[in-house]
């Protein structure tokens, strides 16, 4: 059975595993002040154009949101985001379980719209009564989307000026930034995230790490004791050198983008296999993420051959489904799926 289920089906990049091992004798200091997190963290400033990062090491996804947004928002603040948004649907009321209430706006292929957060902030502080409302206080994208969308140099600029208009932190989610940032019609860079948000993550748990996200505050404004937040989270790794080694090695020889090159690639010989067979898309993506339009008769053959994800329906007769790409597709994997299409 082959999976386009998801891009963490597989382990490790093998150069990360091998780095494991060759180090495993090695002793270190604790909790992220171990020689390799020392090395993850400027090989990712020099990556990001940047010196004045500051970086921690995380295990996942959701960990690394709920403990980012609560050690931003404070007590009475919430977080914007779209309703499809990751903290919004698929993090099992994570940041909700901080105090925190997660404010949703209407997403457009994925994305939040510039002029739809301003509106709703005008309107918000247009209210006299605002003090007795939870108060805006952060505002949450993901790169991709949860659509495989990516936003625009433009786009992202505008969201930034909203933010900074009225003072609100941006978060960009980047659980997949490398297959983001590789994508053919991508215009944004690191250096560009350093500039227009104020906080984002590097995903590693998707692309090739075992585990491990880094969390990169853009302009040494993490808070003063974000480590203790960290730990009241749960989120800080005794070992970190597990996380710091993984992240060292990515950001060794440019392996985090050429892996997610390999990734982006796979996905669109996918994309034309399913364009050439007659298959429509619900939504045009650049990157790892496909969201194709199956009859449902069909989806019970290529059941029994492969995994992926039933999104949603069509419409009576077909399901939206989502096959997914990563560092660890291989070519031979898209072709016998060319071959039951």
């Amino acid at each position: 059975m082959i999976s386009f289920e998801c891009d963490y089906c597989n382990g490790a990049h093998q150069k990360i595993l091998d780095r494991l091992i060759s180090t495993n004798s090695f002793q270190s200091l604790t909790y992220g002040d171990d020689e390799f997190s020392l090395s993850a963290n400027e090989k990712i400033k020099k990556a990001c154009k940047n010196d004045k990062l500051d970086i921690y090491f995380l295990m996942g996804g959701t960990q690394t949101n709920s403990t980012i947004i609560d050690s931003i928002l404070q007590s009475f603040q919430s977080v914007i985001a779209v309703d499809c948004s990751h903290i919004n649907v698929h993090e099992s009321g994570a940041i909700e379980s901080c105090g925190h209430k997660v404010v949703t706006l209407q997403s457009y292929n994925g994305k939040l719209r510039s002029e739809d957060l301003e509106s709703y902030l005008e309107k918000f502080y247009a209210d006299e009564t605002y003090p007795h409302m939870t108060q805006p206080g952060l505002v949450y994208i993901t790169f991709p989307t949860e659509w495989g969308t990516i936003y625009s140099h433009n786009e992202l600029e505008k969201i930034s000026i909203v933010c900074k208009k009225y003072h609100l932190p941006l978060y960009l989610d980047g659980a997949r930034l490398g297959y983001g940032l590789v994508a053919e019609e991508n215009d944004i860079t690191l250096n560009d995230l350093c500039s227009l948000t104020d906080v984002f993550y590097i995903g590693g748990t998707k692309i090739g790490a075992l585990c491990g996200e880094a969390a990169v505050f853009t302009h040494n404004n993490s808070n003063p004791n974000f480590f203790t937040i960290q730990k009241q989270h749960g989120a800080v790794l005794a070992k970190g050198r597990l996380l710091g080694i993984q992240f060292d090695e990515l950001f060794t020889d440019n392996l985090y983008f050429e892996i997610s090159t390999h990734a982006v690639n796979m996905a669109m010989q996918m994309k034309e296999i399913f364009k050439n067979k007659g298959y429509s898309f619900y939504i045009d993506s650049p990157t790892n993420q496909q969201f194709v339009i199956i009859k449902n008769d069909r989806i019970e053959e290529l059941n029994k051959h492969f995994l992926f994800s039933h999104i949603a329906p069509y419409n009576d007769n077909s399901t939206i489904c989502r096959f997914v790409t990563s560092w660890a597709t291989k070519e031979e994997e898209i072709q016998e799926l060319k071959k039951y299409l």
